[in-house]
């Protein structure tokens, strides 16, 4: 068996190897690619193959492909422009007869009204329509995207939105990994739809209160309306399309959008998922040694 990871140069991608390699999986078994290789050194090291692959390169898709059984398809970072790029991975995986396609697409993705939504769904269909076996993994929000604004609080004893007293499902990006390596290594996947979110729903003003804790200083959420919000990056010197973009994803959260609480992926990985303030804990501790 031989498990190619793609974006495995991306903080995602690298932890799934890394839990690939802990439960056991063979280094020559895994098949790392990576859009910059230099990014992936470490993995080499370790006996980890290493290629090329950008998936607006299709020949480094096929390549990367060839000789592989399962692939983890993990979605573009460029949100409204990684449709096509999903499409040449799904398309190559078809041509070269995959066993097993692992998507990594977003919670709910067929049925919420959230900015972030279409090109899941679309990808979904399409990876449905081609008939590669496949397992797809909706990843509810990422502890760690409320890095930055913790790291802001330490200055600013503040963390503002515009998202009310609306909840969302996070997990820790390790969580996420572990439910990805599980699926790609045991029979018995194939065919299935994973809802993946943390244990507990948590309000901004939950996530104030970790950063309280990981920061040792007090922390309070301030929410804002959604035009203090636009102003606020507009004086920020955001530009209009990115003011847009963001003031979508918060007015999506506003509504609820990623408020499920699911038991998928404390099922899959074995264990309750990773509590906020320990996940918070351990990405700020990170962010402030890389500077």
């Amino acid at each position: 068996m031989t498990i190619l990871v793609t974006a495995a140069g991306g903080q995602l991608g690298h932890l799934v190897v890394d839990a690939l390699l802990r439960r056991g999986v063979a280094p020559e078994q895994i098949v790392a690619g990576a859009r910059t290789v230099s990014k992936v050194v470490d993995l080499a090291d370790r006996g980890v193959r290493v290629v090329p692959l950008d998936y607006d390169v299709p020949e480094s898709i096929v390549a990367a492909l060839d000789g592989v059984d399962s692939v983890l398809l993990i979605s573009g970072s460029e949100a409204g422009a990684r449709f096509e790029g999903h499409r040449r991975v799904i398309e190559a995986a078809k041509e070269a007869g995959t066993a097993k396609l692992v998507y990594t697409s977003l919670a709910h993705a067929d049925t919420i009204d959230f900015v972030l939504a279409p090109e899941h769904e679309q990808t979904e269909e399409v990876l449905a329509a081609s008939g590669v076996p496949a397992v797809v993994l909706r990843n509810n929000w990422y502890a760690e995207n409320y890095v930055a604004d913790v790291l802001r609080a330490a200055d600013t004893g503040v963390i503002a939105a515009s998202v009310g007293e609306a909840t969302v499902a996070a997990a820790s990006r390790a969580d996420y990994a572990e439910a990805a390596a599980v699926v790609l290594i045991e029979d018995g996947h194939l065919g299935h739809t994973y809802e993946l979110s943390g244990d507990h729903a948590v309000s901004y003003a939950d996530i104030a209160a970790a950063a309280t804790t990981v920061l040792g200083r007090d922390v309070a959420y301030v929410p804002l309306t959604s035009d203090q919000l636009q102003a606020g990056l507009a004086d920020a010197g955001l530009d209009a399309g990115t003011i847009g973009f963001v003031s979508a994803m918060e007015d999506g959260i506003a509504r609820g959008v990623l408020s499920p609480v699911h038991e998928d992926l404390a099922r899959l990985i074995g264990r309750p998922t990773t509590p906020l303030v320990d996940a918070l804990g351990e990405a700020v501790s990170a962010a402030r040694v890389a500077g």
